[in-house]
């Protein structure tokens, strides 16, 4: 009975309360009188006055005060405060009419009976809101109310997974199939998805879990953008291979992931290509223990390489990564060698040294300084690790004969605003020299041997921004939006390229194998992002309510804190305006300006000695003389060097 009231239209169950209302007020008035005259009441003579009077006076004091409104089963004390409220105003009111009619000469209208009949009546209400509380709530009180997406077998297995947590309420599927629409799945019912907007109001749905694993990219995308709009917290569940092992669970219940915030397709990868120069090989990864490094290890691990050599400077870091990485090699009957090595990639005589022990096919550069304000603010840090650290690495390659070196840059480098970007480019300039150098000079204080003539083939990779890496926006938001509010945008207009860390890592290893030397890879990652909406999509999928001037009811509110120093509104890919398309269709080969390398060494001797020194001042200088287009922050004046 109480699932059939609840399955009701809003409009119907106010009605039913409203009614109800009326019969104890009715029902109060005939307790007061006959208590008053201590025999049950037959209402006769001017009594029938107050039998009208009551409800007519009750009942528009409480939809004045919103008491219609509220969800009974949801009661709680502001609830009931709002209800001691109407009754008191109530009372008042039918105490003022009576004591005005009995100046008019109405006999048969105690006082004693105004003063009663309120006083019952609100006892009454109290106790049919309470009442209705605990027939109608929940007996597990504060659990989520779940709407489960897809009633396939794996909606069904994930609503097993709720029937033994008091944290989740399953009230139904949602499915776009007609043959399971209106019919029940162990007693849920099947619900269109047209129909949600009103379901979520009538039964109070708090959470919907995305149950379609096997759902394509674009028909997830379709269904997320679909539910963004509803006052619901989005949730999905586990991939297939969980499934296919039946052990998913509540918690197992996880956020969206950013490939959902991302709202197009991944870039699918070629298998050859991520296998061809790591299957059966000895792969070193510096900064493995980062956001893209450590993904790299994970994608290089899947591709079978012999030995895999994993290269940080952070000893906790690298412990972790290594850690994770033994346990997924064991998952995967890997027989993969992980070696875990701690230096730091500027001491090149280092360098040299684990790559004459591991003896590397190919290295993949992934340690850099990239947070952007940090870097501003650590200058000399900056340009010491990303680029003295790369033309240590290089050059180490260069004389241990390595076969192939890939850089891990950034969209940031092109026609940069900040140390960061400029220090990209100008790693990026370091390996299209030394490409085209058959037998470059080694800068001396590197304190390395000659190299003489070197077959290394050198390629960068270049991308934007990588979702959910640490230092993101997505992690930020999710944090703020956790804390509740307020979440913070720079600037309304400010857009970003976006690409997820598997996709980020499977580029990398895919242009590595590309390369034939010196290119520079970007990958077609579609239209910028604008930053405010992205927030906007994550606060509306987490069931919250944007807070602004529209709607100050809302739940969190988005403040632009102003563009941080060395930020762009807008990032770009490409320096030059004619890629050229690769063996991947969506990865091009940008056209990009080169340095001779004598003349760049000239420049990078110019630097590293301002670096070394400290000179704020002159290494940011040299950084904007070394990159054509640069505008760096406090750059003094300084004359381009030529190509």
């Amino acid at each position: 009975m109480t699932s059939k009231i609840l399955g009701w239209p809003r409009s119907a169950k106010r009605l039913l309360v409203f009614v109800l209302d009326l019969v104890l007020a009715l029902l109060a008035t005939w307790v007061a009188f006959s208590l008053r005259f201590d025999q049950p009441n037959v209402p006769q003579g001017n009594q029938w006055i107050l039998y009208g009077l009551a409800p007519a006076l009750a009942l528009p004091v409480f939809v004045r005060f919103g008491l219609y409104r509220a969800i009974f089963r949801y009661t709680g004390l502001a609830a009931l405060g709002a209800i001691v409220r109407a009754v008191a105003l109530y009372a008042a009111l039918l105490l003022a009419v009576v004591l005005v009619l009995q100046s008019q000469g109405y006999d048969n209208l105690p006082r004693t009976v105004a003063i009663l009949q309120p006083i019952l009546f609100g006892l009454l209400v109290t106790a049919s809101r309470t009442m209705a509380r605990l027939a109608f709530s929940d007996p597990r009180g504060a659990a989520r109310r779940l709407l489960i997406y897809g009633a396939g077998a794996a909606g069904l297995q994930t609503a097993a997974a709720t029937s033994s947590t008091r944290e989740f309420v399953l009230l139904g599927f949602v499915d776009d199939d007609p043959a399971k629409v209106g019919r029940t799945i162990n007693a849920s019912r099947v619900y269109r998805p047209a129909d949600l907007p009103l379901v979520i109001d009538r039964l109070g749905v708090t959470d919907i879990l995305l149950a379609i694993p096997s759902a394509s990219r674009q028909r997830r995308n379709a269904i997320i953008e679909s539910l963004s709009a509803l006052p619901v917290h989005i949730r999905t569940i586990p991939g297939l291979t969980a499934l296919a092992a039946g052990d998913v669970s509540v918690r197992d219940f996880e956020e969206l992931g950013v490939e959902d915030l991302l709202s197009r397709a991944p870039v699918d990868p070629d298998p050859d290509l991520l296998a061809r120069s790591t299957t059966g090989r000895t792969v070193l990864v510096t900064g493995a223990a980062g956001s893209i490094g450590s993904e790299l290890c994970r994608q290089l691990l899947r591709s079978a390489p012999a030995r895999l050599v994993l290269l940080d400077h952070s000893e906790f870091g690298l412990y972790s990564v290594h850690a994770e990485l033994q346990a997924l090699a064991a998952g995967l009957g890997s027989a993969c060698e992980l070696v875990p090595v701690l230096g730091d990639v500027r001491v090149a005589s280092r360098m040299v040294q684990v790559c004459r022990r591991w003896t590397p096919h190919a290295i993949y550069h992934a340690a850099a300084y990239k947070h952007v304000p940090l870097v501003e603010d650590n200058v000399a840090e900056g340009v010491g690790a990303n680029v003295f650290g790369t033309l240590a690495m290089a050059c180490a390659a260069i004389v241990t004969r390595v076969e192939r070196f890939v850089l891990v840059s950034t969209d940031k480098a092109v026609r940069p605003t900040n140390v960061m970007g400029a220090s990209k480019r100008v790693a990026e300039l370091v390996l299209q020299a030394l490409a085209d150098e058959p037998a470059p000079a080694l800068p001396q204080w590197l304190g390395l041997p000659a190299a003489g003539p070197h077959g290394t083939c050198f390629a960068m990779v270049r991308f934007g921004n990588v979702l959910d890496s640490s230092g993101s926006v997505v992690p930020l938001f999710r944090r703020q939006i956790a804390a509740g509010g307020p979440v913070t945008v720079t600037h309304p207009e400010v857009t970003r390229y976006f690409m997820t860390i598997p996709e980020a890592a499977q580029l990398v290893v895919q242009a590595g194998a590309m390369a034939r030397g010196g290119e520079v890879f970007v990958l077609d990652m579609g239209e910028p992002v604008r930053i405010l909406e992205l927030a906007r999509r994550m606060v509306r999928l987490s069931g919250r309510r944007l807070r602004d001037a529209q709607h100050p009811e809302g739940d969190i509110e988005i403040t632009l804190t102003g563009l941080r120093p060395g930020e762009k509104l807008y990032e770009e890919l490409l320096i030059g305006d004619d890629p050229q398309p690769t063996a991947h269709p969506r990865i091009m080969q940008a056209r990009e300006e080169r340095m001779a390398w004598p003349q760049l060494l000239q420049a990078l001797s110019a630097l590293h000695q301002a670096a070394v020194e400290g000179r704020e001042p002159a290494v940011r200088a040299a950084l904007a003389g070394l990159v054509p287009g640069a505008r760096i922050p406090g750059a003094q004046p300084a004359q381009q060097v030529p190509a």
